[in-house]
């Protein structure tokens, strides 16, 4: 064998050493990178075709399919001009509606499922199950006094819980079966299990009651109380992962449960807030059926916006496409200015345990 040969051979033998058991080949990689292509294609086609179709003329739209600009059709800009021309108003309201409900209730609701989320986590809770019952029998016995009865709520609140405090007080020392942290988390997490159309009305007869309905305030109490529960069961992961030997040397210096909470343990779950934050975020962004019924004209937003654009004459899809992209472009660079806190969040809950 010559000199040449052996080299050539123990070259051969190198590469094969340094490559990794489980590097693919190239055939491997060729076939990977073909699936991987006509994912992202079938992925983001449906984002292709919104965006050519804002840029389309309705004759375009109802002649096509067209494709490609400047070669199926000319693009113009008239859906652009029409909404955030001529109908300016009408198309920045519902877009300032929503960026303030959604942000508003997304902030109150981590901040209120965090901390009843490390509640869960670090205090041990044994509320009477009849005390819970009768909570929910004033609550409902007031409830029925201002709807069918008409008296003011303000007035039925009062009676309702100054009436639990008292049987709370002299009856439910006598009921002995408990419940737990976990039976509390299942009742938290069971509320998003429960149809959002079963509370719909009941919620437009009391905001209508109090004065709320049509108004910002009542989306942001709805999509708090909707929120909440997934909150509390994604941030309870995420505190447990945090090391319960910090807290203990905290306190014995002396913190309270409070200073911990906000100086120890949120920094550290700073990922998962991200994660939870941005997923409710989305939540509140794309929530449809609370805002049909709760808002009409001076609180509707964006979702609400786009299902008008299906008018008498047929589906718009030219200014529905326009303001498609107005609502997904916000949300996108938003996931993407948190991506790397998002990443750590998931994999953080990923690996609990």
């Amino acid at each position: 064998m010559s000199s040449t040969t052996r080299a050539a051979t123990s070259r051969r033998r190198r590469r094969i050493k340094l490559r990794a058991p489980d590097d693919p080949t190239w055939i491997g990689r060729i076939v990977s990178y073909a699936l991987l292509g006509t994912w992202a294609f079938v992925v983001l086609f449906p984002l292709y075709w919104v965006v050519v179709t804002s840029v389309k003329l309705p004759i375009d739209v109802n002649n096509g399919p067209f494709y490609i600009p400047f070669a199926d059709f000319q693009p113009n800009l008239h859906a652009w001009h029409y909404l955030f021309g001529d109908v300016l108003h009408d198309t920045l309201r519902p877009y300032m509606n929503t960026v303030v409900v959604a942000l508003t209730s997304s902030v109150i609701a981590v901040i209120v499922g965090s901390m009843a989320a490390y509640a869960l986590v670090r205090i041990s809770y044994r509320p009477r199950l009849g005390s819970v019952g009768l909570f929910v029998a004033c609550v409902v016995a007031a409830i029925v006094a201002v709807v069918a009865l008409g008296v003011p709520w303000l007035l039925a609140s009062a009676v309702a819980l100054g009436l639990f405090a008292l049987l709370l007080a002299t009856v439910a020392g006598r009921f002995r079966k408990h419940l737990n942290n976990d039976d509390i988390a299942f009742w938290m997490v069971s509320q998003r299990i429960l149809p959002p159309v079963t509370v719909v009305i009941p919620l437009y007869v009391v905001f209508q009651h109090i004065g709320l309905l049509d108004t910002r305030a009542a989306l942001v109490i709805t999509y708090v109380i909707a929120n909440v529960p997934i909150v509390i069961w994604l941030m309870r992961d995420f505190f447990r992962s945090v090391p319960h030997e910090l807290e203990e040397c905290a306190m014995t210096d002396g913190a309270t449960r409070y200073r911990i909470f906000w100086s120890i343990v949120l920094p550290l779950s700073v990922p998962g807030l991200a994660a939870t934050g941005i997923l409710v975020f989305i939540m509140a962004w794309n929530e449809y059926l609370f805002a049909l019924f709760l808002t009409s004209a001076n609180s509707q937003t964006l979702p609400l916006l786009v299902a008008a654009q299906n008018a008498t004459r047929g589906p718009q899809w030219w200014t529905m496409s326009v303001l498609i992209l107005v609502m997904i472009i916000p949300v996108t660079v938003l996931a993407i200015l948190l991506e790397r806190f998002i990443t750590r969040g998931l994999l953080i809950g990923a690996v609990k345990g």
